[in-house]
């Protein structure tokens, strides 16, 4: 996809539903986002043909979900320079999610991955694209008025709590 900036992966179908939220965010955002599933067991040349071609297709960060064991955001961490989000899925066959959890924050010295928490596919959108604003005052102008929404929401519902008479 033509200038797309962010590369959202994740490990199986099953793991769509959370991811959605990242991907909804970034159009939000204005950031355009490819989609794919790339499985870091099942498909391991795919996911390395992935991390090795993805900075010369123009992606500039990588949000990978994974559940269960949960390699898929380390494993692409290992082979581009690209800075990769691990968001942890509690799927179906996950221990309450702490096995995704534990799998992508746990990374040795040398490759980083920024997590978030479980089921965070949002917040790794946001994160994705505060990087991306580094360099696109635009961006940070839309990611401001984001964060305005959010605090004019907050502020909304405590003054209706506080108009409430407990």
């Amino acid at each position: 996809m033509e200038n797309t900036k962010v590369s959202v992966i994740m490990g199986s179908k099953s793991d769509l539903p959370v991811m959605q939220d990242a991907i909804e965010v970034l159009k939000y955002l204005g950031v355009t986002c490819e989609v794919s599933i790339v499985s870091a067991h099942r498909t391991p040349k795919r996911m390395f043909d992935f991390a090795e071609q993805a900075a010369s297709r123009g992606i500039k960060v990588i949000i990978a979900g994974a559940g269960g064991a949960a390699h898929l955001p380390g494993m692409v961490a290992s082979i581009t320079t690209l800075p990769v989000i691990g968001v942890p899925v509690k799927s179906s066959n996950s221990i309450d999610g702490w096995d995704s959890v534990l799998s992508i924050l746990q990374m040795p010295n040398g490759i980083p991955v920024a997590t978030v928490a479980l089921n965070a596919a949002k917040n790794a959108g946001i994160l994705a694209a505060q990087i991306l604003a580094t360099s696109d005052e635009a961006l940070v102008q839309r990611i401001q008025e984001f964060k305005d929404e959010l605090r004019e929401k907050v502020e909304e519902t405590a003054e209706e709590v506080e108009r409430l008479r407990f």
